[in-house]
């Protein structure tokens, strides 16, 4: 019999959409089998948004340690959308994150609260959530890099950054960015909202650009005479000090000097990294263990060398080369009251058009 062309072309796309099916429960089992072991009580399944390069140290090290193998998917983004879809069936047992947006993020969806005489001691309680579901890693420190030949100041609050003698001199990247919307999060609950209205309003008067580009880039627009203050995490300064194989970067670090500004109270902003127990961990005994590990010395001395970052535990020294950029005093401001003011911090910026820039 003579298939119709209609009729052809619905079997051919049934046909296909059975493919797809397919190859999506093959994916699904590949998973499952990436993340299977024979003794899942030596197992421990972790979704990371940090990069395998710093962890990886911490996780072979907790594995020589305890004998428990650390099995990890790695990406910069969905690992918390992936986790929401896989719900009950999802096999990770701890997500790993950076900045207080996400962390909030899955700590609110995602998570389950521990109880931990080992993080509550080692952890400042401003880095912890109070109903134990998110946990600090470490912290970085949102500063002002500034000309060596333009700037004489030494000094700033970030309230200064609105100061019209900064006019057109100032560079960030978008307003919208989680690492500015926590600064500004920071800034409206430091300020209330009028107060942070008019800030938002100066500082946007004195950009140079349209904010666009990453921390980098604006330290390269210091560099290139665009603008005269850059903005951005503490961390990138080492990592273009450092930096081998793009060594241009060297001479953009070289063209600015770290400013460790200061908010009304007096401390510098900060954000943090940080750790969540999954809702359905699997192997949540291995996952508190994992959790505990992170948090001593051992590990956070590879947080302080690797990622130049500033440790969660006040025992532990940074780097020499972190200390080298001037001594930090971190605002005080609870991370959970960051986060409760990110999403009105988020629509100001908005409704004042700051992407806009001048």
């Amino acid at each position: 019999m003579t298939r119709s062309p209609l009729l052809a072309l619905f079997l051919k796309r049934r046909n296909f959409v059975a493919l797809l099916i397919a190859v999506n429960l093959m994916t699904v089992g590949l998973l499952a089998t990436a993340f299977s072991a024979p003794d899942n009580s030596r197992q421990v399944n972790v979704y990371s948004y940090r990069q395998p390069f710093l962890v990886e140290p911490l996780f072979d090290a907790f594995t020589a340690e305890t004998g428990i193998q650390v099995k990890v998917i790695f990406a910069k983004k969905g690992l918390i959308e992936r986790a929401k879809a896989e719900g009950a069936t999802s096999p990770a047992d701890l997500i790993l994150t950076v900045d207080i947006a996400r962390l909030s993020e899955a700590a609110k969806t995602l998570a389950q609260p521990v109880r931990s005489a080992v993080l509550d001691s080692v952890i400042p309680a401003e880095a912890r959530g109070q109903d134990g579901r998110w946990f600090g890693l470490s912290w970085r420190a949102r500063i002002a890099y500034a000309s060596n030949t333009r700037v004489s100041e030494t000094t700033l609050r970030y309230e200064d950054l609105a100061d019209p003698k900064w006019k057109g001199r100032i560079c960030l990247r978008s307003g919208q960015h989680p690492y500015n919307n926590a600064l500004f999060a920071a800034m409206l609950a430091h300020l209330g909202e009028p107060g942070f209205r008019d800030w938002l309003s100066g500082l946007k008067a004195n950009l140079s650009e349209k904010p666009s580009g990453n921390d980098r880039a604006q330290v390269r627009r210091v560099y290139g005479g665009t603008c005269d203050v850059a903005i951005g995490n503490t961390y990138y300064m080492g990592k273009m000090q450092t930096n081998e194989k793009k060594p241009e970067q060297k001479q953009w670090a070289a063209s600015v000097t770290p400013i460790f500004p200061a908010m009304p109270n007096g401390g510098t902003h900060v954000n943090v990294s940080g750790m969540v127990l999954a809702k359905h961990a699997p192997n949540k005994a291995n996952g508190i263990k994992l959790m505990e590990f992170l948090v001593s010395k051992p590990a956070q001395k590879i947080y302080a060398e690797t990622n130049f970052e500033y440790p969660i535990r006040a025992d532990v020294p940074v780097s020499p080369l972190v200390a080298s950029w001037g001594h930090l005093t971190p605002d005080t401001l609870a991370m959970d009251q960051i986060a409760a003011n990110r999403k009105r911090a988020s629509a100001i910026v908005d409704e004042t058009a700051f992407n806009d820039g001048q």
